[in-house]
């Protein structure tokens, strides 16, 4: 077992108009001063799940070995209220966090409740420059289900089974849940259960794709309720089916210790931020019950949404976050074999080293060639220069930037 020294956010604010709590602001690790990471709105988000998901983006990008901060912030409101009070509630947040965001420590995403035109509109309600590349249409809830995708295929593979005959259940049908669902359903995975905010379906046969995504684009989270060739059951109770993936895709700590020893899946493969408690981790690893870290599995779209930003075309990403992800996963289940460790605490002490790496390289200012890689992305990002000067670059980049596990689990820590 590891020990970890891993500190609390470097920033941490409440954002408050008169005695009504407006939301929060996260910023765990700001890298050259800047940070990432996503705007969530939802009614009950609290201190404490802002300031985990924070921790989240660090570990992402500490993962993949890019030199960004993790951030995050929420808004504590009805994502589908109308729409003109949503505008006011983003403008009111927006207003309060405006230094962060114009002296650029923190640049916010969609996240879950919010979409591209919520931020952009927050982001021109207090003036903030909305550059010519960015803020694009970016289909990170796809990248992020696809590295769940192929997280689950691995360890399929790894556990000796046919994604074509297993079952999963997907806790949470949206941005990414819905991707996720698409993803196995091209696969010939049997699907048996879907859950949205309004409840939760089980049919074991297995539930059709195309209709619930019809539903959902019509009906929002009341979907599970139109959808008739199911079982209604209470969202707790999708986690416990006995089926061979379950993915959690909705909100964090849905997996806890007093719900742990209900878990029946053969293996847990997240779509979602923190949705295992590491004491849960624990007991599901004594049970026998394999748990990928959801900071390796769902890293797919924080990967994504940085290459689509350098120019890098959806499809050289797709196959680019497949391979990746497929290559750490089964180095990762090969080492917790060996080492009869939790998978999490393998990943962390890899991660660890990655962001000591990174900060290395950047306290040196880093190499000549990512440093003119920075300096043409910027350029790009503004729309002075053409995409297909920085696409030259940007495959190379990424390539150099995500280390081999086996090389940073046995090697020093190297500048470069």
């Amino acid at each position: 077992m590891f020990n970890y020294e891993i500190n609390i956010p470097q920033m941490l604010i409440t954002v408050k108009k008169e005695t009504d709590t407006l939301g929060y602001v996260a910023i765990d690790s700001p890298f050259g001063g800047r940070s990432h990471g996503g705007l969530r709105m939802q009614p009950d988000v609290d201190v404490e799940e802002i300031s985990s998901l924070a921790r989240s983006m660090t570990l992402k990008y500490g993962f993949l070995g890019l030199p960004h901060g993790g951030a995050k912030a929420g808004i504590r409101y009805e994502p589908e209220a109308p729409q003109e009070a949503r505008k006011e509630r983003l403008k009111e947040f927006g207003r309060a966090i405006a230094p962060l965001i114009l002296n650029g420590v923190y640049f916010p995403a969609p996240d879950m409740g919010t979409s591209n035109d919520d931020i952009r509109f927050m982001l021109k309600s207090i003036g903030a420059p909305v550059k010519h590349r960015e803020l694009l249409d970016i289909p990170s809830g796809y990248y992020t289900a696809l590295s769940v995708f192929a997280a689950a295929k691995t360890t399929a593979d790894f556990l000796n089974l046919e994604l074509s005959n297993c079952s999963v259940a997907i806790e949470g049908f949206g941005k990414v849940g819905g991707e996720l669902a698409n993803l196995f359903a091209r696969a010939n995975t049997r699907i048996v259960a879907v859950s949205t905010s309004k409840g939760a379906i089980f049919n074991p046969k297995g539930l059709d794709i195309k209709r619930l995504k019809t539903l959902s684009r019509e009906a929002g989270s009341h979907m599970v309720t139109l959808y008739k060739d199911a079982e209604q059951i209470k969202n707790s109770e999708l986690l416990e089916l006995p089926v061979d993936i379950l993915c959690p895709c909705a909100r964090h700590n849905t997996i806890r210790v007093d719900n742990a020893d209900k878990i029946m899946a053969k293996f847990i493969c997240s779509g979602a931020n923190n949705p295992v408690t590491y004491e849960a981790d624990e007991l599901l690893f004594r049970k026998g019950i394999l748990c990928l870290p959801d900071f390796v599995t769902n890293c797919g779209g924080a990967l994504g949404g940085t290459m689509e930003f350098a120019s890098v075309d959806r499809k050289t990403i797709s196959d680019f976050i497949e391979k990746q992800i497929g290559i750490r996963i089964l180095w990762l289940l090969k080492r917790a074999r060996e080492e009869n460790l939790l998978p999490r605490d393998i990943a962390l002490h890899l991660t660890l080293k990655n962001l000591e790496r990174i900060r290395k390289q950047v306290n040196n200012s880093r190499l000549l060639y990512k440093r003119l890689f920075e300096a043409g992305l910027e350029l790009y990002r503004r729309g002075w220069i053409p995409g297909s000067i920085v696409a030259r670059l940007s495959l190379g980049y990424f390539e150099s930037s995500i280390v081999s596990p086996e090389d940073l689990w046995y090697g020093e820590i190297k500048i470069g």
